[in-house]
């Protein structure tokens, strides 16, 4: 299925990743958010669940393999080109996660990984919305709300 111009729109995954007082990072290597920094992620594939799609986007962008704990937001991504068409749809439902194991590295389609700390992350002219999340996932490790009374296995 064409992700620009698509007919319906697709669903994907982010990643909040906090590894102390870091969180990681990707600069994508390809449309949408071209060379932009963000969250690891990605779509969900057919027969996946929504857990399984974020595990497997983030090994497979860093190499980092990790649990996910909580849903963090859910929300749509709607870029129109100049005559108003949409050019990109997306519902995505990001999650914070914590580091198992694995080497950081710049893998698959993104071009780039960072670990970044919050005074660092002006630097990166990331969305409002991947600050927004960032910041909600810092929260719940500070309130000790990181981990659910049913936590996503």
């Amino acid at each position: 299925m064409r992700r620009s111009y698509p007919s319906h729109p697709r669903f994907g995954v982010g990643a909040v990743v906090i590894e102390g007082e870091k969180v990681l990072l990707v600069r994508r290597g390809q449309p949408p958010l071209h060379r932009r920094w963000t969250l690891p992620g990605g779509l969900v594939e057919l027969g996946e669940t929504i857990e399984q799609a974020l595990v497997r986007e983030v090994r497979e962008e860093t190499g980092w393999s990790v649990r996910v704990v909580k849903e963090l937001a859910l929300f749509d991504f709607i870029e129109k080109d100049d005559s108003g068409r949409v050019r990109y749809h997306y519902v995505l439902a990001d999650f914070l996660c914590r580091y198992v194991e694995g080497d950081l590295a710049a893998r698959s389609d993104v071009e780039e990984v960072k670990l970044a700390s919050w005074n660092e992350l002006p630097d990166f002219d990331l969305t409002p919305k991947a600050l927004e999340v960032i910041e909600d996932g810092w929260k719940a490790i500070v309130s000790g709300t990181d981990v659910s009374s049913e936590e996503i296995r």
